[in-house]
């Protein structure tokens, strides 16, 4: 009898925790699916109609990228290309009547053709030929003629051309025999700024004289240092430039092309990461890098007053675009509840007006979650910039599994913004942690550095810390937590399952790096301007081979013993799809599960809607097969 009484209470205790683990946590946020996630719109760029009543930009509404237009005074957005295989991007209307320049590539390989939109809706391919790159260089200011950069007569090097405006014909501007990268062109066509990378932190500007076919170096140091020519003004008598020389963080100074004078015009405790003029000359933009979010500055006339911007709720303003007479301003707000809306602001009226409501209506952004910026420090006590997203039901009773998010590069940042595959994640209950390991840009020029010919090592040991870190918060399993990664950020989830392989429980590699030696020796020839900075950085696939072996993740796949998931594009010219392949053949022969999926119309990211959709929900599900239990 006591037996039965036992067992009927067990019984009853039971069900209280079945019943229990199926009802939500009151704090538990809606569950959306990665359909809902997917019906947000993503948008980008601006440009404005000569009358100033209608703006272009670039949306992937119908599952792909394509041009659209739509009434600065609100309305619906009107497809200006309908391409379904390839994405389309909009460069900008013609100064002078209603064509549009856009750029497409084939399937993701990158190599961009620029097109005209004829006004009849006709296209045509401005930069014909089946191998080369090509990428829009700018406007002459009056409209009559356009600048297009190619590889066509070197696969190695970039040329500029001149393109007429009403007959496309071309000349060309600039041979590029030296490797230069072409920066800058001015308002009275008669100079160049060009970029001469020698590492990946240290570089010069030179001067061309587009007359005399001479060019001289403008920036001469000594200390590396790097310096990057953002713009001509608009009297094409100073060229704007940032550069860290002297400091951590990157400043802005113009060159004075008569004397040969450098004044500094703006300096922070951040980057500053370009400036740029309105079309009419009248505003000077300048964006900085603020602890992982973007400031935008402006400044008006010759003494430079500074230009109070509308303040928005939300998110960041990003991406600003004057009109032609410098009367409205074009921006974008970004959050990390909020995908690119696009705005348009009337300096005249102060009036602002919002164009595009891009999340999904279905998505409450009350259920998504805002990062917070944390630092922890790592094993030799560098400290660590990081954004972490806390799932809304995690707790010290309900602790959630969590990922280490690795970003690309090297080099790269991760930074504020709307991210739909974290947000989805996070909506499941996963906590992310984007870690800024050493190396990453946006912290100075010592932290920059600082992974210089160390990747697989003291990098990789910054990601391991940061696992360290979230099992310190105290709502974090520190038994469930996994790390992922795309490109550079793929190599180092590869990495850290090989190298440090008792560290994580699962990894997620998109498009990652295996095989450094064959990545090294497979580079684009268009990066012929950076593949000496890139040896110097990572090592040399001749003369560095062992290093670059020891360091590779396909050498050491034996030592992979848990759950992996890899995603690739098929087109990918930079992380070729043999390294993928490779790597899920080495790790299968260790038993251990190996998940493996090939989008055959991507190239290095996946910018269609459905291989987005698949790609999250696989990871979602391989996570809840491998991680959440």
């Amino acid at each position: 009898m006591r037996l039965i009484r036992t067992l009927l209470r067990i019984s009853a205790l039971a069900v209280c925790l079945q019943a229990h683990a199926a009802t939500p946590s009151r704090d538990a946020p809606k569950r959306y699916t990665i359909e809902q996630f997917m019906a947000t719109t993503s948008i980008s760029g601006a440009s404005f109609s000569k009358d100033e009543t209608r703006i272009l930009f670039s949306s992937d509404e119908s599952g792909i990228f394509n041009a659209y237009v739509m009434p600065v005074a609100g309305g619906k957005p009107v497809p200006m290309t309908r391409s379904t295989t390839d994405s389309t991007y909009a460069i900008g209307y013609f100064y002078n009547d209603d064509r549009i320049l856009f750029t497409r590539d084939n399937g993701g390989n990158e190599n961009n053709h620029v097109y005209v939109r004829e006004l009849d809706g006709a296209e045509m391919d401005l930069t014909p030929g089946d191998k080369l790159k090509a990428s829009f260089a700018g406007w002459l200011p009056d409209g009559s003629a356009f600048y297009v950069s190619t590889n066509e007569r070197d696969p190695k090097f970039f040329d500029l051309y001149r393109y007429d405006a009403k007959t496309y014909a071309r000349t060309m501007m600039y041979k590029n025999e030296t490797g230069f990268n072409i920066s800058a062109i001015s308002r009275d066509e008669k100079w160049l700024a060009l970029q001469k990378t020698i590492t990946t932190s240290d570089s010069d500007i030179y001067l061309y004289n587009l007359a005399t076919r001479e060019s001289k170096n403008i920036t001469p140091h000594t200390a590396p240092a790097s310096f990057s020519a953002s713009t001509f003004d608009p009297a094409s008598k100073r060229l704007f430039f940032t550069t860290n020389a002297g400091g951590e963080f990157a400043a802005i100074r113009s060159y004075d092309l008569a004397s040969g004078t450098t004044a500094e015009r703006e300096k922070a405790d951040w980057d500053l990461l370009g400036t740029a003029y309105s079309r009419d000359g009248r505003y000077r933009t300048s964006v900085m890098n603020q602890d992982g979010s973007i400031v935008v500055r402006a400044f008006e006339g010759a003494d430079e007053r500074p230009v109070a911007l509308p303040k928005m709720a939300g998110g960041e303003m990003r991406q600003t675009t004057f009109s032609p007479s410098g009367r409205l301003l074009a921006f974008y707000v970004n959050g990390d509840r909020s995908p690119n809306n696009l705005y348009v602001y009337d300096f005249k009226s102060r009036e602002t007006r919002q164009l595009t409501h891009s999340l999904n209506k279905d998505i409450d952004p009350a259920n998504l979650v805002e990062a917070e910026v944390v630092r922890f420090k790592s094993f030799d006590g560098t400290v660590v910039p990081s954004l972490y997203y806390k799932p809304k039901d995690a707790s010290s009773g309900h602790r959630a599994p969590a990922l280490v998010e690795v970003h690309g590069g090297p080099g790269g940042q991760s930074m504020r913004g709307y991210s739909a595959q974290i947000q989805y994640l996070v909506n499941h209950g996963y906590a992310v942690l984007r870690v800024n390991n050493r190396g990453s840009s946006g912290y100075g020029k010592s932290y920059f550095i600082a992974d210089d010919r160390k990747h697989g090592r003291e990098p990789l040991w910054d990601c391991v810390e940061a696992k360290t870190f979230l099992a310190s918060l105290g709502v974090i399993d520190p038994e469930r937590i996994g790390i992922i990664g795309g490109s550079y950020g793929g190599y180092m989830t590869l990495a850290a399952l090989a190298f440090r392989p008792e560290a994580f429980k699962v990894g997620v590699d998109l498009f990652g790096i295996s095989n450094w030696v064959r990545t090294l020796d497979s580079i684009p020839s268009w990066w012929e301007a950076q593949r000496k900075a890139l040896y110097d950085e990572i090592g040399d696939p001749v003369a560095d081979r062992e290093r670059l072996i020891a360091t590779s993740p396909l050498f050491h796949a034996a030592e992979i013993r848990r759950p992996l998931l890899v995603i690739q594009g098929a087109n990918d010219p930079r992380v070729i799809k043999a390294e993928s392949d490779e790597i899920v053949a080495a790790v299968k022969n260790n038993n251990v599960p190996v998940e493996y999926i090939v989008f055959p119309d991507e190239g290095h990211g996946f910018s269609k809607k459905k291989n987005q959709a698949e790609a999250s929900a696989r990871i979602l599900v391989f996570l809840d097969k491998y991680l959440k239990p």
